[in-house]
C-alpha cells in the first residue's frame, strides 16, 4: 500500500506542470546517447509518448552525428569539424541527409507509432519549412538558418500529430543544406513561440570546469554564458547549443533548460518534477 500511496503522490507532485503545460509546445532536440542506446532510446520516446498523452505538444528535432559519422567511415569519407560544424562537401551532405532524413527519422517515427502516438516524419524541406544560406566557403554545405515557415508544424499539431524533424534545410537554388540540430530546435522553438525548449546531451548540462561536477550550473544567466564564451570555457559542440539558447530566450521562447539524456526519464524529471535536472539558461 505504501508504494501504491507513494505512487500517488508522485501523480499529485505532476500535477501543476500538467496544467502549466498543457496544450503547449514543448521543442525537444534529441541526440547523442540517448539516441544510439536502445534503452534509453526507447525511454526517451516513452517520455515524449507520455507527454503527448497528457496534453502536451511536443516537437522533436533530432542529430544523429555518430551515425553520420560512422556511415561516412563505412563509405571511406573523411570526417572534419570546424568550430563545433561538420565541414560537410556534396558527398557529406548526400550520407547526412541518408543518415537523418532516411534512417534515423523514420526510426523515431516507428517507436512513437508503437505508443500509438501519431507521429510524422518531415525535414526542413519539406513545405521550405527551413530555408538556410551558405555559413561559408569553408563549411561547404553547411547553412546558416534564413527563415522558418512553421505552418506545416502547426498544421501536424492541429490535426494530433506529434512533428519529427530532421535539421535539413533548403537554399534559394533547392539544394540541401546541413543544419546544426540544436540552432534548427532553437530557430523552430522560437518560430512556434514554445512554452519550453529542451536540449538532450550527454552530460549533466553546463559546468564552469567539467573535471568538477560541483561546478554544474542548475541555472545559467545570459551574461555568465557570454562571459563563459568570451573565456573559453564554452567551446566546441557546446558552443553552438549555448548560442543558440541564448537567441531563443531572447526571441520569446519562455524556458530553455539542457539535460542529460542518459539519466533516466531525465525528460519527465525536468517537465514534471518541482526541481526539474540539469540546467536552466535564463535572462538576466
Amino acid at each position: 500500500m505504501d508504494k501504491l500511496i507513494f505512487k500517488a503522490s508522485i501523480l499529485i507532485e505532476a500535477l501543476p506542470y500538467i496544467k502549466e503545460f498543457y496544450n503547449q509546445t514543448v521543442v525537444i532536440k534529441y541526440g547523442g546517447a540517448a539516441m544510439e542506446d536502445d534503452k534509453l532510446k526507447e525511454m526517451v520516446l516513452t517520455d515524449i509518448a507520455l507527454m503527448k498523452y497528457v496534453g502536451i505538444k511536443p516537437v522533436i528535432v533530432h542529430g544523429g552525428g555518430k551515425d553520420i559519422t560512422s556511415l561516412a567511415d563505412k563509405l571511406g569519407q573523411k570526417t572534419e569539424f570546424l568550430n563545433g560544424y561538420r565541414v560537410t562537401d556534396k558527398n557529406m551532405m548526400e550520407i547526412t541527409e541518408m543518415v537523418l532524413t532516411g534512417k534515423l527519422n523514420k526510426d523515431i517515427v516507428s517507436h512513437l507509432n508503437r505508443h500509438k502516438v501519431k507521429a510524422i516524419g518531415i525535414s526542413g524541406r519539406d513545405s521550405d519549412l527551413i530555408i538556410a544560406k551558405s555559413k561559408g566557403p569553408e563549411y561547404g554545405y553547411v547553412g546558416d538558418i534564413v527563415k522558418i515557415n512553421p505552418k506545416i508544424i502547426f498544421d501536424l499539431e492541429n490535426n494530433g500529430y506529434v512533428p519529427v524533424i530532421s535539421p535539413i534545410a533548403t537554399n534559394e537554388n533547392g539544394e540541401a543544406m546541413n543544419i546544426n540540430a540544436d540552432i534548427a530546435a532553437s530557430e523552430i522553438a522560437k518560430a512556434l513561440k514554445a512554452k519550453k525548449l529542451v536540449l538532450l546531451t550527454d552530460v549533466d548540462g553546463i559546468y564552469l570546469d567539467i573535471k568538477k561536477p560541483e561546478t554544474l550550473f542548475s541555472t545559467l544567466k545570459v551574461s555568465e554564458a557570454r562571459r563563459m564564451i568570451d573565456e573559453k570555457i564554452i567551446v566546441s559542440g557546446m558552443l553552438p547549443k549555448i548560442s543558440a539558447c541564448m537567441t531563443a530566450l531572447e526571441e520569446g521562447v519562455e524556458k530553455i533548460h539542457i539535460i542529460n539524456g542518459k539519466i533516466i526519464h531525465s525528460l519527465l524529471l525536468e517537465v514534471f518534477t518541482t526541481h526539474g535536472i540539469g540546467t536552466q539558461i535564463i535572462h538576466d
